[in-house]
């Protein structure tokens, strides 16, 4: 059963909340805007391109716990699952433009496409440049040859941190976008759910599956999946989604990859690390050479029981950017 029992104060401050929480945690590295739906770096050198993602809450600590040094400039939240408003994207563009643009990195969904759109036009008339790159890295929601219309899931971790790194390191808007959208083009994943997360303002369950079933391909706000069977062993599941991965971009031997193994909100260490045990037999076996590693909670659903799995094929060029040393409240490295 979904725990509908929260920790929280009055339901309409939950976003607003959580961002001052999260900014105030940062010890000064990052400051909340006045709408309290943005967060942004606290300082930010003239003519750096600026980074900025988002989408809805409730995917804690994914938006805004990868603002930071190397990773975005800014981040802003929507309401759980629902994507921010373009005012609120227009007023963090504004915070972090130096001169240089801000490239815009969301994951492709409805919502988040439209009113990032209507951000962009809004920017561009204030003399801002702007770029977008949407993150369609879910292999499960859509045919390859309709890439466009996939979903983003844990695989934006992977695309937020080589595009960060190239925002960084570049002077030119284009080329972090060519960069990003590399980056977003080497990057697969899937996700498997056993059980539901909850909708905070109601206590109710995000979708509906028997106790003993499990469900792959399915989405962070539980949109359906192409694969729904009895409850299977680790090996086994892991085993039907690596492949699903592989055959998608495809990978070959010899390639160099990142693993991530994305808790979705309740699923345990242990089962976590047995997942990555299985990931990581089976890429040895096909000839893939692991360049890193990232298992925990990167990409959730509220407190939904399962996980994801996601694998950024690397080249010369990525691998520069994803290795640059990031700090942020839900990832340091390096």
């Amino acid at each position: 059963m979904p725990n509908s029992k929260k920790f929280f104060n009055d339901l309409s401050s939950i976003v607003d909340e959580t961002l001052d929480g999260l900014a105030r945690a940062s010890n000064g590295k990052l400051r909340l805007l006045d709408s309290h739906r943005a967060v942004i770096v606290s300082a930010m050198p003239d003519h750096k391109v600026g980074l900025l993602i988002g989408g809805g809450s409730g995917h804690e600590p994914l938006f805004a716990g990868y603002v930071g040094k190397n990773l975005a400039d800014a981040a802003v939240a929507g309401n759980i699952f629902a994507a921010p408003t373009p005012d609120i994207i227009v007023e963090a563009t504004q915070a972090i433009d130096k001169g240089a643009g801000v490239l815009y990195l969301y994951g492709n969904y409805a919502g988040d496409n439209m009113n990032f759109d209507i951000a962009a036009e809004m920017a561009s008339e204030m003399n801002i440049l702007i770029k977008t790159v949407r993150i369609w890295d879910d292999v499960a929601s859509a045919a390859l040859d309709h890439i466009t219309d996939r979903r983003g899931i844990a695989g934006d971790l992977f695309v937020v941190k080589v595009a960060g790194g190239a925002a960084a390191l570049l002077g030119s808007l284009d080329e972090v976008y060519r960069v990003a959208s590399k980056a977003r083009d080497n990057t697969r994943s899937i996700g498997v759910a056993a059980a539901a997360g909850t909708f905070p303002e109601t206590g109710k369950p995000t979708f509906e599956l028997p106790d003993d079933e499990m469900e792959i391909g399915m989405g962070l706000h539980g949109e359906p999946g192409v694969s729904r069977s009895k409850m299977m062993t680790a090996d086994a599941v892991a085993n039907d989604m690596v492949s699903r991965i592989l055959s998608d971009l495809p990978f070959q031997a010899g390639d160099e990859v990142c693993v991530l193994v994305n808790d979705l909100g309740s699923t345990s260490s242990a089962e976590l690390l047995i997942i990555y045990r299985r990931v990581d037999q089976i890429l040895h076996q096909r000839g893939l050479k692991i360049h890193d590693t990232l298992i925990g909670s990167y990409c959730t659903s509220q407190e939904m029981a399962g996980f994801s799995i996601s694998l950024l094929k690397l080249d010369d060029e990525l691998r520069k950017y994803y290795d640059l040393p990031v700090d942020s409240l839900a990832l340091v490295k390096g």
